[in-house]
């Protein structure tokens, strides 16, 4: 599946509003733009999701990325691309939805 591929700069939220951010740092020496490539391996962190259900809060967390079949790995890791598919969870591992990828116009591209 084509996309742009994803680095630790990308504006990433959670479908609720949260703000979903790299918890490690990729790494690598792999850079697109000057900023590290993200991969499927990373973890990614949600905040500020004020996802409530019958008034009890149930924010958004994290997100689980699947990586697409590419075969472009950095590090032996899948890369993510915009179009890779991902669920936010809640703490106790509950999908949410997934996440809402800002488009960018990236330079380098998978196809």
């Amino acid at each position: 599946m084509p996309g742009s591929l994803l680095d630790a700069g990308a504006m990433i939220g959670c479908p609720h509003g949260g703000r979903v951010t790299a918890a490690t740092t990729p790494s690598g020496g792999v850079l697109s733009q000057g900023v590290a490539v993200a991969t499927a391996t990373h973890g990614y962190v949600v905040t500020g999701c004020p996802h409530t259900v019958g008034g009890v809060p149930t924010p958004c967390v994290s997100v689980r990325w699947t990586a697409d079949g590419t075969g472009v790995t950095v590090d032996g890791a899948p890369v993510l691309l915009d179009t890779s598919a991902a669920q936010c969870l809640t703490a106790a591992f509950v999908p949410q939805g997934p996440p809402v990828v800002q488009a960018a116009q990236r330079k380098v591209t998978i196809r």
